[in-house]
């Protein structure tokens, strides 16, 4: 596992090295055997690690790895760009189980981040946030995100955002059946996680004047 973790920390953290070694690879299996289409290998490996690296990479170590937390201790931004937004370079510290910390590095681009999603989120510096590694090579780490006390917040952000367009279209009609319904719907999937007292009362008022609306 220690070796496959290495291997996985490479490929997605050196994506230039990482093809020049698939170049050399099958470059010597194609003069070794004779047969030349092992070249064209050389192209879909190379996109392969490009796109998934980092997910193939969050994927192993969110399966095989131990609990662990982390600590940014640097975020430096780059000129590169992704999605119009500045490439930002990482360092941190990884703490083992004996209670010794390690550093590493990441940039926005190679960070597994485990769930797999279409976004990238990386904790905030000097914060403790929770990962996984395997035992004996932790500088390669996947980043828990959700379990994080940032991804947490976000998740529950993600619930009252719709609580509040539905309050807004609610406050501008109160009479519409729709916008009740909707504003009633949004507090009782955001109650079905979290509890909040004031948010109960406000469906209990709710359910009540959706019954006196003709």
């Amino acid at each position: 596992m220690i070796i496959l973790s290495k291997i996985l920390f490479f490929l997605s953290h050196h994506g230039f090295y990482a093809v020049l070694i698939f170049i050399l690879f099958f470059g010597i299996i194609a003069f070794l055997t004779k047969k030349g289409w092992w070249l064209i290998l050389i192209l879909p490996f190379s996109i392969i690690n490009g796109i998934g690296g980092q997910f193939i990479n969050a994927w192993f170590l969110n399966k095989y790895g131990v609990e662990g937390t982390a600590i940014i201790t640097s975020d430096v931004e780059t000129n590169s760009t992704l999605n119009d937004q500045y490439i930002h370079d990482y360092e941190a510290i990884v703490k083992k189980q004996d209670g010794k910390y390690v550093d590493t590095f990441f940039s926005t681009t190679s960070a597994a981040i485990y769930p797999i999603e279409n976004a990238i989120r990386i904790p905030r510096t000097e914060q403790e946030f929770p990962v996984k590694y395997i035992p004996g090579y932790e500088k390669n780490i996947v980043i828990l995100y959700q379990q994080s006390n940032e991804g947490k917040q976000f998740k529950e952000y993600e619930k009252i955002r719709p609580i509040n367009t539905a309050r807004i279209k609610y406050q501008a009609d109160p009479m519409n059946k729709d916008f009740v319904q909707e504003y009633i719907n949004a507090l009782e999937d955001y109650l079905k996680t979290y509890d909040n007292q004031e948010y109960k009362n406000k469906l209990e008022q709710l359910k009540k004047e959706q019954n006196s609306i003709k």
